[in-house]
């Protein structure tokens, strides 16, 4: 893949001019030369292929060559984390945009151990984690992260919710899997069985990975490929 480069006025035929953080990356980091090809995303949703024309003091002019085909998941997957210990938090982040998240919820329930103060004012660092892991994999939009809920407003949320359990009763499998729905996760504690009630009450899904229990941050990623495998995104 060639290198990526964000520009959010991206136009699909002409000259682009990037300039900022950008410039500085691609001119000062990985050091693109003139006439290598690049790539340019749009952060929402469209890439293009491109060749660099010139490259200035304070800015790099890319000629754009034509539309790239979208790289992004076709079923739309929501991610409602629990907030855990921060460093696997951030992994979870990284490798959920990866493969292809639509949307990632920080949650807060019962029996999350991490202080509020710990993860206040954190969302700018998810944000920027999010869009480096967007650039890495060659995603072409930036999946939002929001700030984050309780658990109790999640289950609340409109669409299919599935709720991974390693003690529950799975639900039944669906012939066909919906194209959107949320994901929840809880943190290493489990659920608490407030929770449970409270989701079963909401309609919720119940879904288990396997006959062993799973850290959070792996039964956070191994939800997200199995959900997407059996959607036929991963083939």
């Amino acid at each position: 893949m060639h290198h990526r480069i964000y520009a959010p006025e991206l136009q699909a035929s002409g000259e682009v001019v990037v300039s900022g953080e950008e410039f500085h990356h691609a001119s000062h980091v990985v050091r693109v030369h003139e006439g290598e090809e690049v790539e340019l995303f749009d952060g929402r949703g469209r890439s293009v292929a491109g060749r660099v024309s010139a490259i200035g003091r304070d800015e790099v002019r890319i000629v754009v060559a034509g539309e790239i085909a979208s790289r992004e998941a076709r079923i739309q997957l929501t991610l409602a984390m629990a907030v855990i210990q921060l460093e696997k938090f951030e992994l979870v982040l990284q490798k959920a945009t990866e493969l292809g998240v639509a949307g990632i919820i920080p949650l807060v329930t019962d029996r999350v151990e991490i202080r509020p103060e710990r993860y206040r004012g954190k969302r700018d660092r998810w944000v920027k984690i999010v869009f480096e892991a967007v650039k890495q994999s060659g995603r072409d939009a930036v999946p939002p992260v929001s700030e984050p809920m309780l658990f109790d407003d999640a289950v609340g949320r409109e669409g299919p919710r599935i709720v991974f359990d390693a003690d529950a009763e799975a639900s039944p499998l669906e012939p066909s899997p919906p194209q959107a729905m949320t994901l929840l996760i809880g943190p290493e504690g489990g659920w608490s069985e407030r929770e449970l009630v409270l989701a079963r009450g909401s309609g919720c899904l119940f879904r288990r990975l396997g006959r062993r229990r799973l850290r959070a941050e792996t039964a956070a990623i191994v939800a997200l490929a199995t959900t997407a495998a059996r959607s036929g995104e991963l083939d």
